[in-house]
């Protein structure tokens, strides 16, 4: 039988149309599969809490900036670049896949209206060719980063680095295929972009080295569309699902950020009319479904781990490795959550331990690493998909010490302490007015009602009222606001904790029993008001009390004075003649984005050469008292204050500067360890008021 060249073309382009459409079935088929598989087990964590539930601004705010602008991976130019240009050319070469089914159909298809553009052809190309100089600097930091994956210095530490290079090989391949398919066209005269001449400039030098052949264009035209859906398919089954999760995760994040206020309040009140009832996560599905969401969300980048000061310290917690667990384990038991969530028929997922296989700690968090974290939020600001760590950690706290009563046992004492003496310290309460004994002024009490002529209530903290060295700067904060004509006054024996370290431990019920009395106390003497010097104070009421009712005005001391020298009530003429550096304390920094101002006040300070210590701003680096851990004992590695104040002495400063009283312990207790080492010798550690108060003539720096 003779066989004509048009026989022959047929051929080919039936082959090109069946061979297309069964490989795009299959692969389609495969990801629908995985995807509603994902779904169902997402969907079976507890619901989201309505407060959690973003508005549609802040959702689209989050697309714009976090998505599409790739704000967060800028952090580091190199990869940031490379990562952002790999992105924005898969959102315009979605235009070359477009072309490529459309091929299929008609050999030489555009796109309408724009698609035979020699702007287009240009744009695609050039997209095309910055992706494989992205997948070239991918390839060299992988290749420099693989051989030290088990280093615990290696941000790729614990991460599935030869999944990595699948991925960037099949990239390559979409790239690879995209080129010669569009260099075969137009080597047969068929391109939608024949007469644009070198616009496609890519594609065009390709041309050079393809056939004028229907066959080898067919073959890599199927070959794009199968590299292309088989990549759809390996993303569903690997940790880049990300491409997918993390726009949607971004959506549902918390606005403006994860920090400050923790993610849920939980109604302990209705939760304790149920014997059943679960407060926290002791199991993968007591979860909520954004949190289940945004362990498919996380990268693997490192990012996290680089930036948490348990892990830069030798301890075992690894934010990162956190999440991948949490991960890992609800992947391996979906299919059980998922039959769980159907036999509950939509009812609150209170189900115990064993419907999953395991509790989360310690079958698969270590107890070690739960309790190591300060709580910092230096996972949560590094993060370029927004998971929230912090969250996690402590909702897995919440569900160890409420329903499991186990934590580590000097935070038992913290607790008693609390709950009985209403101060971590077991303090007696009439000792929070021993600051002002020192004081050439009289400090107002509030014992029933605010005076009508006092503007501020000062909230002196726990630490500021009863720790000797933070006694010292609380009384230098009073002194400066007394001089530039501030009316406040304190609660005195009526103040008491805020509740921070119990709810950071995880102790939510004694925490809101905190709050509800304190919101008594202050509502009831019709605050309005509040100077707080403790950022961990100043956090809890300016944004958590709301949640309990509680709405005042809350500023920490560092605002507040930053605006008296601005505004001329406060005018630093003295020289304080000194090299030092500031200390950004996390509560009041990451959680709460106040850089600049105590910044400005030592800036007014004649004489004062400020340095920055290397880790500062957004990516300061702890005290380690956060999170409770100030009374909790550091048994594993370098304590954290230690590896602070090395940095801050590495700068040579003579003054270690802050401006909360927790940081003023610890970084004190660490100048101490190491001047009783024979180094450090002469560094202060003092708060900025301080340096303040010297400066306008009211006491001298040390």
């Amino acid at each position: 039988m003779y066989v004509t060249r048009e026989h022959l073309t047929g051929d080919i382009v039936t082959v090109r149309l069946v061979a297309g459409l069964l490989v795009t079935a299959v692969a389609l088929g495969v990801a629908a599969y995985r995807a509603l598989w994902l779904t169902r087990v997402v969907w079976a964590g507890r619901p989201i809490p309505p407060e959690r539930l973003p508005s549609m601004a802040g959702a689209v705010r989050a697309q714009l900036t976090d998505v599409f602008a790739q704000r967060k991976l800028f952090k580091r130019p190199v990869s940031g670049w490379a990562h952002a240009f790999t992105f924005w050319g898969f959102i315009v070469l979605l235009l070359t896949i477009i072309e490529a089914y459309g091929a299929l159909f008609q050999r030489d298809f555009a796109i309408p209206v724009i698609g035979r553009s020699a702007a287009l052809g240009f744009i695609e190309d050039l997209f095309a060719v910055a992706v494989l100089l992205a997948l070239g600097v991918f390839t060299v930091i992988r290749l420099r980063q693989s051989p030290k994956r088990l280093d615990r210095k290696s941000r790729f530490y614990g991460s599935h680095v030869d999944q990595a290079y699948l991925v960037l090989g099949l990239i390559f391949g979409v790239i690879a295929t995209l080129l010669l398919y569009r260099g075969a066209q137009i080597a047969s005269g068929y391109s939608p972009y024949q007469r644009e001449g070198w616009w496609p400039f890519a594609s065009k030098a390709v041309s050079y080295v393809c056939p004028d052949s229907m066959a080898f264009e067919t073959v890599f035209i199927v070959a794009q569309i199968a590299v292309v859906t088989g990549f759809l398919v390996l993303v569903l089954y690997s940790k880049h699902m990300h491409i997918f999760t993390a726009p949607l995760n971004a959506s549902l994040k918390r606005q403006p950020k994860a920090l400050g206020a923790l993610g849920t309040t939980p109604d302990l009140e209705t939760l304790m009319e149920d014997e059943d009832a679960v407060i926290g996560a002791g199991e993968i599905g007591h979860f909520h479904r954004q949190q289940l969401l945004q362990t498919l969300s996380c990268t693997e980048c490192g990012r996290c781990q680089d930036q948490c000061p348990a892990w830069n310290t030798g301890k075992p917690l690894n934010p990162k490795l956190i999440i991948t667990s949490l991960r890992d384990h609800m992947l391996e038991r979906g299919d059980q959550l998922i039959a769980a969530a159907g036999t509950a028929k939509g009812e609150d997922q209170t189900a115990n331990p064993e419907r999953t296989g395991a509790a989360l700690v310690p079958d698969v968090i270590d107890p070690e690493a739960l309790w190591a974290c300060t709580t910092c939020g230096a996972c949560v600001e590094e993060c370029p998909v927004d998971i929230e760590h912090v969250d996690a950690i402590v909702d897995m706290r919440r569900f160890q010490v409420m329903m499991e009563s186990s934590f580590p046992p000097e935070a038992g004492v913290m607790l008693r302490n609390i709950e009985n003496q209403g101060n971590p310290w077991g303090m007696r309460a009439d000792a929070r007015l021993d600051w002002t004994s020192g004081l050439d002024f009289e400090v107002p009490v509030v014992t029933d009602a605010i005076p009508d002529d006092v503007e501020w209530l000062y909230w002196v903290g726990c630490a500021g009222s009863l720790d000797d060295r933070a006694k010292r700067a609380t009384a230098a904060t009073a002194s400066v606001l007394h001089a530039a004509g501030v009316k406040f006054a304190v609660l005195g024996p009526r103040e008491s904790c805020t509740g921070d370290p119990a709810r950071r431990l995880g102790n939510e019920y004694l925490f809101q029993e905190m709050a509800k009395a304190n919101i008594e106390t202050l509502s009831g003497a019709g605050v309005r008001k509040i100077i707080a010097s403790c950022p961990h104070c100043f956090n809890t009421i300016a944004n958590e009390y709301p949640q309990l009712g509680g709405n005042y005005e809350v500023v920490h001391h560092s605002q507040l004075l930053s605006r008296l020298v601005a505004e001329g009530k406060l005018t630093p003429t003295d020289p304080v003649t000194a090299k030092l550096t500031y200390h950004d304390p996390c509560y009041l920094g990451r959680h709460n984005d106040v850089y600049d101002q105590p910044r400005d006040v030592l800036d007014a300070i004649p004489g004062v050469d400020r340095v920055e210590m290397h880790r500062h701003g957004k990516r300061g680096f702890c005290c380690g008292a956060g999170g409770a851990r100030m009374w909790m004992e550091e048994r594993t590695g370098k304590r954290i204050n230690t590896e602070r104040t090395d940095e801050a002495l590495g700068t040579g400063a003579e003054v270690i500067a802050t401006s909360c009283p927790y940081c003023l312990i610890m970084l004190g207790d660490a100048v101490a360890q190491r001047q009783g080492e024979g180094k450090a010798n002469g560094v202060v550690v003092i708060d900025l008021a301080q340096v303040l108060a010297d400066s306008v003539g009211l006491r001298k720096l040390a």
